[in-house]
């Protein structure tokens, strides 16, 4: 019978790229999403860092759906603004819409950062993008692991690809994350770095388990 592993997200392009970089196991398993669990509650989200929202939702919503969970918790952290969005990230710029005018949020929440930072010289707009995730079972947490990218807040959004605020984050050779295919983007993320740290745990854990 397959491990069955839920993926704690709502977010398809966040899905689409954790199911890539967790690639296959040579042990069975069944990859779940929230979708597959359309009545389970919202898990709060109000830790204080990155690493606490994760383990709150793995453990929240391995405990809902008796699965394995994997959740993460992502977002933009700007020197130049205190650390800012933050764990605010997704909701910058206020409540999110309803889940099909995602894309509208991505871009307030855009704007309010480079409205923020119109001012700041280019040597001022260092930034990160911090991947923190957690792998529980409804009982306990099993791994973490984090990651980050650097780089700078550019003036205006470039790119087509990613989503989130990867028009406006500069890479040190100019190009923003959404002007990267998405394979390359997989390989050099904050979410690739956390996720090649949890990927063999999760290896490990299974063939503990199995």
């Amino acid at each position: 019978m397959p491990r069955k592993i839920l993926i704690a997200t709502t977010n398809k392009g966040k899905a689409a790229e954790l199911a890539a970089m967790l690639g296959t196991f040579d042990v069975d398993v069944q990859w779940l999403t929230l979708a597959d669990f359309p009545d389970v509650p919202d898990v709060p989200e109000d830790g204080r860092t990155f690493a606490e929202n994760a383990r709150q939702k793995a453990l929240g919503y391995a405990e809902a759906t008796g699965c394995w969970t994997l959740a993460d918790d992502s977002g933009l952290v700007v020197d130049a603004l205190d650390g800012a969005p933050g764990i605010h990230s997704a909701r910058f710029s206020g409540p999110a819409p309803d889940p099909a005018r995602r894309q509208l949020l991505d871009h307030r929440n855009m704007a309010k950062v480079l409205q923020l930072m119109q001012d700041v010289p280019d040597h001022r707009r260092t930034a990160r993008f911090v991947c923190n995730i957690c792998l529980a079972s409804p009982s306990e947490v099993l791994a973490e692991t984090a990651g980050t990218l650097e780089g700078r807040i550019a003036r205006q959004e470039h790119g087509d690809h990613g989503f989130g605020y990867d028009p406006i984050f500069l890479l040190s050779d100019n190009r923003t994350v959404a002007q990267l295919p998405p394979n390359e983007k997989n390989t050099i993320s904050h979410r690739a770095a956390a996720m090649r740290k949890m990927s063999p745990l999760i290896h490990s854990l299974l063939h503990t388990s199995s």
